[in-house]
């Protein structure tokens, strides 16, 4: 670290380097807004980020992130939430950017990323055997693949259908609307609505 940068100066800057998409200059700025910014300001922080690990955990049957103090998933456990139809996301933030739409009414079921060697991620790591549980413990009817109009999300996807064996229910995909590439979590909730509506068989 630079000798002209106090030491807990530098080490928020290591830090802050960590986070994806946060290069060298960026961590710069944003330790020093937070060493300019009112001690209150990056207390409320520290005490945020302490207690992030304690306060959330992940859903033992749909994977979603949930305060420590919940048993389920609010999303699951909810009698107005039809458990019979599955949308199957990647990450817990795709469930936000399908709950914002307000047009679905199922569950969720979060892999936990996707099917990804380049990245050291195989099917083992993700939650497929628990989906295929799922489906047969809650009768599920509907499938829907909400992974990623990417190369990684259409392998999850197929590696997915080929994991159903002869169960017999609808499989379908999020349709038109969704450009090759883009994320699920940075699509407006119009294109999403109409991915939804539109979505298609396999």
């Amino acid at each position: 670290m630079d000798p002209v940068i106090p030491k807990p100066l530098g080490d928020v800057i290591e830090a802050l380097e960590q986070l994806p998409g946060v290069g060298p200059r960026t961590a710069e700025r944003y330790a020093y807004y937070l060493l300019k910014a009112d001690q209150d300001k990056a207390g409320q922080l520290s005490d945020a980020l302490a207690g992030l690990h304690k306060s959330i955990k992940y859903c033992p049957k749909t994977f979603a992130l949930i305060d420590a103090s919940q048993k389920l998933s609010p999303l699951y456990s909810d009698a107005r939430r039809d458990k019979r139809q599955v949308a199957v996301v990647a990450d817990p933030f795709d469930i936000v950017a399908i709950e914002k739409t307000g047009s679905f009414r199922g569950t969720y079921h979060v892999l936990g990323g996707l099917v990804s060697p380049i990245d050291n991620i195989s099917p083992e790591q993700l939650h497929i055997e628990e989906l295929i549980r799922r489906i047969d413990d809650d009768k599920v009817e509907e499938l829907i693949l909400a992974t990623n109009a990417s190369v990684e999300g259409e392998s999850t996807a197929l590696l997915i259908t080929q994991k159903l064996g002869k169960r017999k229910l609808k499989v379908t995909r999020l349709a038109r609307g969704l450009p090759v590439g883009v994320d699920l979590e940075y699509a407006d909730q119009i294109t999403l609505t109409r991915a939804l509506e539109g979505r298609q068989a396999l």
